[in-house]
């Protein structure tokens, strides 16, 4: 346990038995970013972070169809651009919400919501990865809101989401149908009756068992980087990844780097292949900040922990997706994308044994997409190389968007 007030350290990586979320997907999202609350530990208490980047003054609307659970709160950019496709700008409005989802527990959910003044094109619903909320889908939803309605949503536990204790069972709360009612409601809540729906990582399990149980109102599916089936150990060929301590080990948050909010992004970027305003938004909504001005998650180590666990037992049933779907696929290919921390240039053995671990996390991440591809009988993939599978799709934002703009969503 990590006294009050500190950033909590990161787990190691040394249990192979754990290679599927640990190694293989890199879940904790953002690449170290949102680590700080997929990781758990630190105070839960304290006053919460505001509406982070991009806040601006002024009350925006409620969306039209909304119900008195979606009443916007600390509105966010209103008014503000996105980019069109002939290069000029169109004004976007930025809502953001509380949505309750639930009265026992009473959970109510954060919620983005971009609305564009003319929609021409399909409802956007975006859902993240482990530890990450719905600030890492700014870029995206920015790029799509000129013409369609986009929509984030930080599932329970995470963001500025609520985030009940479990108490009976250890994943009370957070399995994977109780995610899916959670997302049901949100949709209910603000009229959405059909929708693409998009998911990071964990979020493909969410994905397949919602348009399992509603296709009427599943327009298509976006998996961004999930995995086929995380009860499934990788198939790694027999070979042994390298246990190289540099490779699994990730550095460690001390204490002054959770002594202030700026410390801890200095920390983060330090760490992180990329960084930019998504990366810095994602992480404010992920912290409490206290009134000595240090930072802790607010996410508790018990909730993180029910939802991974709950994540990893879930087996999706890909028979009953009926949706047009695109699959996207993140291969990293260079130590920056699977180990940001390693100093250059690296002794002969580290620099063999992150050679030999990327090549065996690519022929499983490659086999296992293959998998996901065939399972939904789609045509439609996007396969990056050289990326990373906490944000790729902030990276490459361009090129997610050119695939997602590409489809046609029946």
């Amino acid at each position: 346990m990590n006294p009050p007030h500190t950033l909590p350290a990161r787990r190691d990586r040394h249990d192979h038995d754990r290679l599927r979320r640990r190694d293989i997907l890199h879940v904790i999202a953002l690449g170290g970013a949102a680590g700080l609350s997929a990781c758990g530990g630190g105070s839960h208490g304290g006053v919460g972070i505001g509406p982070g980047i991009g806040a601006g003054p002024g009350e925006s609307p409620a969306a039209p169809g909304a119900q008195p659970s979606a009443a916007p709160i600390a509105p966010v950019a209103a008014g503000s651009t996105s980019p069109q496709d002939d290069g000029g700008e169109i004004k976007v409005s930025v809502i953001d919400r509380r949505i309750k989802v639930s009265n026992s527990p009473e959970v109510s959910l954060q919620v983005r919501d971009w609305q564009p003044p003319r929609s021409s094109g399909p409802v956007f619903v975006f859902l993240p990865g482990l530890g990450a909320n719905a600030r890492s889908f700014d870029g995206l939803a920015s790029g799509l809101a000129p013409k369609s309605r986009v929509i984030a949503v930080s599932r329970r536990g995470y963001g500025l989401s609520d985030k009940p204790l479990p108490e009976k069972t250890a994943t009370q709360y957070y399995d994977v149908d109780t995610l899916v009612a959670d997302l049901k409601a949100v949709l209910d809540a603000l009229g959405v009756q059909r929708a693409v729906l998009g998911g990071h990582s964990i979020a493909g399990n969410e994905l397949t068992r919602f348009a399992g149980l509603y296709p009427d109102r599943t327009q298509g599916l976006i998996y961004l980087d999930t995995t086929f089936d995380n009860t499934a150990n990788p198939d790694i060929g027999g070979e042994e990844p390298p246990a190289n301590p540099l490779l699994l080990n990730e550095p460690e948050p001390k204490p002054e780097d959770g002594r202030s909010l700026q410390a801890a992004i200095a920390f983060f970027r330090r760490n992180s292949k990329t960084w930019g305003p998504v990366h810095e938004a994602n992480l404010r909504d992920s912290l409490d900040i206290h009134a000595d001005g240090s930072v802790s998650p607010n996410t508790p180590s018990e909730v993180n922990d029910a939802m991974e666990t709950a994540s990893r037992s879930f087996s999706p049933d890909y028979k009953a997706v009926r949706a047009p779907s695109l699959v996207t696929t993140a291969l990293p290919a260079s130590h920056r994308d699977m180990f940001p921390w390693l100093e250059l240039p690296l002794d002969a053995k580290t620099e063999k044994d992150a050679t030999d671990y990327l090549r065996i996390i690519r022929q499983v991440r490659i086999a296992d997409s293959n998998q996901l591809v065939a399972a939904l009988d789609t045509p439609n993939r996007l396969t990056l190389d050289n990326a990373s599978h906490g944000d790729f799709f902030m990276e490459r934002e361009a090129e997610v968007l050119r695939a997602i703009k590409f489809m046609k969503w029946a």
